[in-house]
């Protein structure tokens, strides 16, 4: 018998994804009136993406997730073969200091969003053919961690750390289920902390970062601006916020913020209530998610939808700790609700994929 898709789920994203349209316009608005003489500039290319995110999520929800078992090879060769052609010049575009983009004129899609996708059905493939080596490092683990390290070198290529660091998050918690002994991931930490201070040592301006995260105020009009201006906006809202439309930070003093700082104008607009809207929202797609998980039928299903659902709430919670100062900038969207078409099209393909796990359950 034909089974129907979790319907509090679809609801739910598209309820935030609404509501994401809604307050990219309000803390847009300034920002593309002065930009493109046009206050409806942002929204209306993020209600493009939107309308083609819910084709795409259409269309994933029908296609038999099990297909992705057995393409989950040639999908990751592809994945790759974008990341590499995305660093050569003159096929991939700089914005914002990183070589990530595809793109014509406004209109860009990021490689790297994408490869979250990948990495999570081949790993996904990966832990469900070799479950009884995964006791093994040798055998079981390395192999699969080689695989992810290629692919956060190619990220970290652009640089695009903020990706990287949620692809990585979220593979390691997926291989952490799978019964890999937690002593193990202890020595891994402590040599991925080893290695992050590296690649922050290398790049000034992520150690400017660092500085800025620790104390804002060493550099109140460089490094530490965008922590400040986004606390400034947090502060005063209140219960209830200043009022929908009513924020004073969206007037060129948070620097686009439509994007990684959208939360911010939500806290300073809608208060604590939005902040509660917002969380109510994440933890209901959390929680259909990991239930779409543990009731799948077979093993792939398990780790595709687990992996799928945590890519989303990992990134989710590392982008709100930026906002608030819990840790340094990372360039990370916020899913549904952050400006940015390529971030709301992989969203919104994860979801039609959950939706497709939780027909076949």
């Amino acid at each position: 018998m034909k089974k129907n898709f979790d319907k509090p789920l679809l609801i739910t994203v598209i309820i935030i994804a609404i509501f994401g349209l809604v307050m990219i316009y309000s803390a847009s608005f300034v920002w593309a009136e002065y930009k493109f003489n046009d206050p409806y500039k942002f929204v209306k290319m993020q209600g493009l993406f939107f309308l083609v995110g819910l084709i795409l999520m259409y269309f994933l929800s029908k296609i038999d997730y099990h297909l992705y078992y057995k393409k989950a090879n040639l999908i990751l060769m592809i994945c790759a073969i974008l990341l590499i052609l995305v660093l050569i010049p003159g096929i991939g575009s700089i914005r914002n200091g990183s070589r990530s983009w595809f793109g014509i004129g406004s209109l860009g899609i990021q490689p790297s969003e994408f490869a979250k996708i990948g990495l999570i059905i081949y790993a996904s493939k990966y832990l469900t053919n070799n479950k009884r080596i995964m006791k093994s490092i040798k055998s079981g683990v390395l192999p699969i961690l080689g695989v992810i390290g290629l692919f956060f070198l190619l990220i970290m290529l652009e640089p695009d750390f903020g990706t990287s660091m949620v692809i990585v998050l979220t593979l390691v918690v997926l291989i952490f289920i799978s019964g890999v002994e937690i002593s193990f991931f202890v020595k891994v930490g402590l040599f991925g902390l080893l290695g992050i201070v590296g690649i922050i040592i290398a790049a000034p301006y992520r150690m400017k970062r660092i500085v800025s995260f620790l104390n804002p105020w060493s550099d109140p009009l460089g490094s530490g601006y965008q922590i400040l201006q986004s606390l400034y906006a947090i502060g005063p809202g209140g219960l209830l916020g200043q009022g929908f439309l009513k924020s004073r930070q969206k007037y060129f003093y948070l620097p686009e913020p439509q994007t990684d700082f959208i939360f911010s104008i939500i806290s300073e607009e809608l208060g604590f209530l939005g902040i509660l809207i917002v969380s109510i929202l994440f933890f209901i797609i959390f929680y259909r998610g990991i239930t779409i998980s543990l009731k799948a039928n077979d093993l792939f299903g398990k780790y595709l939808a687990f992996g799928l659902v945590f890519g989303l709430i990992i990134q989710a919670l590392l982008n709100l700790a930026v906002v608030v100062g819990l840790i340094p900038v990372t360039g990370v969207t916020l899913p549904f609700l952050s400006y940015g078409g390529s971030s709301l099209l992989v969203s919104m393909a994860s979801i039609g994929i959950l939706l497709n796990i939780s027909r076949n359950s």
